[in-house]
């Protein structure tokens, strides 16, 4: 049996971080290793808001969605303080917007600010799927299982739409993008198909009906008819992830209250981790391999918030997951989710073990 199909993570998650220029001009950022499908940005140093785009989506090169606000597609001042304007070879570039002042500020202020962006690869050009009650347009990467899913909401309980992973996702995040209202909804494995997270907020897990109770399936996922994961006549998107041996993990762990905290098994070393406890009400947090990215100084943000970059030492990233080195957030005496992505695997697709941290 392969210990993982992946070699090679950084083929399809890559993070990038870099320092804005003393012009604000629009810039262009390489060193992604692909072109992405979905980059997810934000300033480490200002309380900018979190951005994301993606190539499904008509308006997805100029259009953000912010993961800390219920806020519709492109609702904010990003066309003002700069957008993300195509999706390159090995990165992205951005154009500065129309404020004269702080025109790419979001990517390129002349402060300087520094920034970090996360970096998927899904499939490429999108396709029609006709799989589910809904037809869904997807760009899907059965190898890393990550797909992006667009889908127009018709407000119908039981609704399926397509997602081409070709397994059941583990996790999925789905946003209305017409309203400014609605929140984004988490589905995970571990909390089952009754029970949901909401990304923009520090809520702790409740009992919900937004994915019709139903599990996903090999072929699709599973909606009712509310604004939040169905809205008539709405946008929506959905970033699906499936989890694959040696490159991704969607898993659960009890924390222990102590300094001294849980050991998290992921199997690989990871490049990208967010924790949420989901027993009572607290931040999500967001880690990774390149922001400091050595132990006693891994920096994190709030997913659900746009505050900068923080320096608690939260966990420690080891050769084959991480361990909590904080006795609240993640690792208070409750249940908490994680969704992890590998820097590199622990061993091989040809059983050779990789280098030990």
């Amino acid at each position: 049996m392969a210990y993982t199909n992946i070699d090679k993570p950084s083929d399809y998650f890559n993070t990038i971080t870099w320092t804005g220029s003393d012009s604000n001009g629009s810039r262009s950022f390489t060193g992604v290793g692909f072109q992405p499908d979905l980059v997810w940005s934000k300033s480490r140093t200002a309380t900018y808001e979190h951005l994301l785009y993606d190539s499904v989506r008509t308006a997805g090169n100029n259009k953000e969605l912010r993961s800390n606000s219920t806020g519709a597609e492109g609702s904010y001042s990003n066309e003002n303080y700069g957008y993300l304007s195509s999706f390159d070879s090995d990165g992205f570039s951005t154009t500065i917007g129309s404020d004269a002042t702080y025109g790419n500020a979001y990517f390129n202020d002349e402060t300087p600010q520094t920034y970090v962006a996360w970096n998927w690869l899904a499939g490429g050009t999108a396709v029609s799927n006709t799989q589910g009650s809904i037809t869904s347009t997807v760009s899907a990467s059965t190898t890393s299982g990550f797909s992006i899913v667009s889908y127009t909401g018709n407000a119908t309980n039981g609704a399926t739409v397509g997602h081409g992973l070709g397994v059941a996702p583990s996790m999925f995040i789905i946003k209305n993008r017409s309203s400014g209202t609605t929140d984004w909804a988490v589905y995970n494995k571990n909390l089952g198909s009754g029970n949901k997270l909401l990304l923009n907020s520090t809520d702790a897990s409740s009992a919900s009906s937004y994915f019709n109770s139903t599990s996903p399936t090999s072929t699709v996922l599973s909606v009712n008819n509310s604004d939040t994961t169905n809205g008539s006549g709405n946008n929506m998107i959905a970033y699906c992830f499936a989890e694959k041996k040696g490159f991704s993990k969607f898993g659960s762990f009890n924390g222990n209250g102590n300094a001294d905290g849980t050991f998290v098994y992921t199997g690989f070393k990871p490049a990208f981790i967010i924790t949420k406890i989901t027993s009572e009400t607290g931040s999500w947090f967001l880690h990774d391999n390149k922001r400091n990215g050595y132990n006693g100084a891994n920096n994190y943000v709030y997913p659900n918030a746009s505050d900068a970059e923080l320096t608690t030492q939260l966990l420690d990233i080891t050769s084959n997951g991480f361990k909590m080195r904080f006795a609240g957030g993640a690792n208070s005496s409750g249940t908490s989710i994680y969704m992890a992505f590998a820097e590199s695997p622990f061993t091989t697709s040809t059983g050779i073990p990789t280098t030990a941290r």
